[in-house]
């Protein structure tokens, strides 16, 4: 091939059948062998060079007058040699080069955060890739997908109104009747007035959250029975209740900020016991302390008189503790988590948990439930007199390799331990990932093996519960470095090389800045 100018090379595998039987794949051959000719043609021209990307490079020059006057650009700020930003950099391309082709154009940008160090700062970057949407110079962050398709989706889905329009009365009573989430309604004279853009902005920044509606008609005002220029949150009938408003109103006026109707809508998107389900979990019940009540929560129509009637029981405990949030959940979408719980082979029709905010769950005794009980409950965790429950392997008979294995009975006794930084990598025995990188890990593991003060550590989150709520692990693998001066302010791994070097940087970064604070 050295003595060739241009060679196409096809790369192939004995297993792929269209490789094997490449004289069966007729039905493609014509549009291949065009396209690879053409191609072949282009890139043999003497004059061809490579076509300039698409994506928009942003330094601090042109960084404001591109995204203040974009209605909406997605930003990437990347470190040139972080892995998962070279992994994410053809998808972001070529979702670029798809976004470019709409009429209005979708733009997609980067910037190189560790020259561009001042852009960084600015926007809170402190890991790679971070993507945010601007919207005429107005950050939020992005929590879409990251490749070409699911950013080409996402994107096109922001660029749309933040908030639907509804336009009869029979709309809102429908989402009233049949929906399973907070309402939302910003109620306006027209869409030109300097309140509506206020609440456009509210519903940009919490569209991921909330499905906002606004509404011009004075038939829906009156039915709503507020005045031009206010906002609403109503949750549907089946979670209204004789303890709680049935409406929640904000008058939005000139000198109201985006702020405001933001707290205002997270304020109340519960109602005082809402359903928690694997959908709106993430979203909705993140808050502690959480009370759970487990049961067969159906409100099909032959089986909402049942579902309401032990829901009024826990409403009837709910509206005595307001700092507490509860919740129904159906107890066959939550069987593993009962199980975890030990509530698994209970026998009782109904069980409860309480969910803490260090990561703690305490389970009510397995008995007839009615109000009086789980008042009982809620009032002795109140008085901190409930001992917690926590899912544990046995603790290691002999824990002196390179890295040590922690269990949830360990937990507090080495991870936040007061006199070692510690580094935890929370793994799943299945994780492809986890097993590619178990030799780097024990490679670090031994590197720093006689550091006094250092401990490189791992914990199978699949079998055992974290005892601490701020090492949240929502993939595998998840590594946290644990400063022995904040440990309930551990340090996520995040957009770096997974290799010795990487985690070696990491970690001297971070223990440095722990040495300084303990001089200090």
């Amino acid at each position: 091939m050295l003595d060739k100018d241009t060679v196409l090379v096809e790369f192939y595998a004995p297993c792929c059948g269209r490789t094997v039987n490449w004289t069966a794949c007729t039905d493609f051959n014509g549009s291949r062998l065009c396209a690879i000719v053409a191609k072949v043609k282009e890139v043999s021209d003497p004059n061809w060079t490579i076509p300039p990307e698409t994506t928009i490079v942003l330094t601090n020059a042109n960084f404001d007058e591109v995204v203040e006057t974009a209605d909406i650009i997605l930003v990437e700020f990347y470190a040139p040699w972080c892995g998962h930003c070279k992994k994410l950099a053809p998808e972001y391309e070529k979702a670029a080069q798809e976004l470019s082709k709409r009429t209005p154009a979708i733009p997609l940008a980067k910037v190189d955060a560790t020259a561009e160090a001042d852009l960084a700062t600015r926007y809170n970057v402190t890991g790679y890739p971070t993507l945010k949407i601007f919207r005429k110079g107005k950050a939020y962050d992005y929590n879409g997908p990251r490749e070409k398709h699911g950013i080409i989706d996402f994107m096109i889905e922001q660029a749309g109104p933040p908030s639907t329009l509804v336009q009869t009365v029979k709309q809102v009573q429908e989402h009233l009747r049949d929906g399973s989430d907070a309402t939302v309604i910003g109620v306006f004279r027209d869409g030109q007035e300097k309140l509506f853009q206020t609440y456009q902005d509210a519903a940009n920044a919490l569209r991921e959250d909330f499905k906002f509606y606004h509404a011009f008609s004075s038939d829906i005002a009156s039915f709503l029975k507020v005045q031009p220029g206010q906002l609403v949150v109503m949750h549907p009938d089946r979670f209204q209740s004789k303890y709680e408003a049935k409406k929640h109103l904000f008058k939005i006026n000139d000198l109201t900020k985006e702020e405001d109707l933001k707290e205002h809508v997270l304020k109340n998107a519960l109602p005082l016991v809402g359903h928690r389900t694997k959908a709106n979990e993430a979203k909705r019940y993140t808050k502690r302390p959480l009370v759970v009540v487990y049961y067969t929560v159906d409100f099909s129509f032959d089986h909402r008189t049942d579902t309401q009637y032990w829901r009024s029981k826990v409403l009837d405990v709910a509206k005595d503790f307001p700092e507490y949030t509860f919740c129904i959940s159906n107890e066959d979408d939550y069987a593993s988590e009962l199980k975890d719980l030990g509530l698994g082979d209970s026998g009782e029709e109904v069980n409860v948990a309480i969910l803490d905010a260090n990561g703690k769950k305490y389970v009510k005794d397995p008995e007839e439930f009615d109000a009086d009980s789980l008042r009982e409950f809620v009032q002795d965790f109140k008085k901190g007199k409930l001992i917690p429950v926590l899912k544990s392997q046995p603790v290691p008979k002999n824990n002196k390799g390179p890295v040590k294995l922690v269990v949830g009975k360990t937990f507090e006794e080495i991870v936040m331990d007061k006199n070692s930084d510690v580094l935890i990598e929370f793994y799943a025995p299945w994780c492809g990932h986890c097993k590619a990188l178990e030799p780097v890990y024990n490679d670090l593991g031994k590197k720093y093996r006689s550091a006094q003060d250092l401990v490189i550590a791992k914990m199978d989150a699949t079998v055992n519960d974290i005892p601490v709520d701020r090492y949240k692990v929502e993939g595998f693998p998840t590594i946290y470095f644990a400063p022995k001066n904040r440990k309930y302010n551990p340090i996520q791994f995040q957009g770096q090389d997974r290799d010795l070097e990487g985690f070696s940087r990491f970690i001297e970064e971070h223990r440095a800045k722990s040495k300084t604070k303990e001089e200090l």
